[in-house]
């Protein structure tokens, strides 16, 4: 008997079945006209002008969400206050990085990285939203931004100006 527990599988037996890997990380891109810098400003400095609160947000229209020192917030025309995420490492203008829980607690955090490059005279803005793990209900949270980032990257495209805004792609990137 190779363990002390017989019911235990043994770890350096492979018995054919593979561990659950966990959810895969929501990867989606968009290009907008213009420089890095203005793309960064445009996604941090002014998401209250184009983030589809109406939609993804927890007051609904009217609210205004912003990038406040080291915290993504709501704030509903009543005053009170949600906090979307808290950033822990922000690169402007090439990237963010923050723990992400709109609508529900940090301890349901999922993780999301927000990267910015130049590509010719437009920039590529790429997000990867991960750690599914840390949602209350994982595969539910995955599977709503799925469906959630390409519309409200479509909506950043749309604001920046950028051309055909339905280019915002999942994770294949844009051509």
């Amino acid at each position: 008997m190779s363990s002390i527990f017989s019911h235990a599988p043994d770890p350096s037996q492979d018995d054919g079945r593979q561990a659950l890997d966990p959810l895969e990380p929501v990867v989606n891109t968009v290009r907008v006209p213009g420089p890095v810098a203005r793309a960064f400003a445009g996604f941090t400095d002014h998401a209250h002008l184009w983030w589809p609160l109406e939609r993804h947000g927890v007051y609904g229209a009217g609210s205004y969400v912003e990038f406040e020192e080291n915290l993504i917030l709501e704030t509903a025309d009543d005053g009170r206050t949600s906090i979307w995420g808290t950033l822990d490492d922000w690169q402007p203008p090439l990237s963010f990085h923050a723990s992400w829980h709109p609508g529900t607690t940090a301890l349901w955090s999922t993780e999301l990285l927000v990267v910015f490059r130049a590509v010719e005279a437009e920039t590529e803005v790429r997000v990867f939203h991960e750690g599914w793990e840390g949602a209350e209900d994982p595969v539910a949270a995955r599977e709503a931004y799925v469906e959630a980032w390409p519309l409200i990257l479509e909506r950043f495209a749309r604001f920046m100006g950028a051309g055909d805004p339905t280019d915002a792609a999942p994770s294949e990137g844009l051509s």
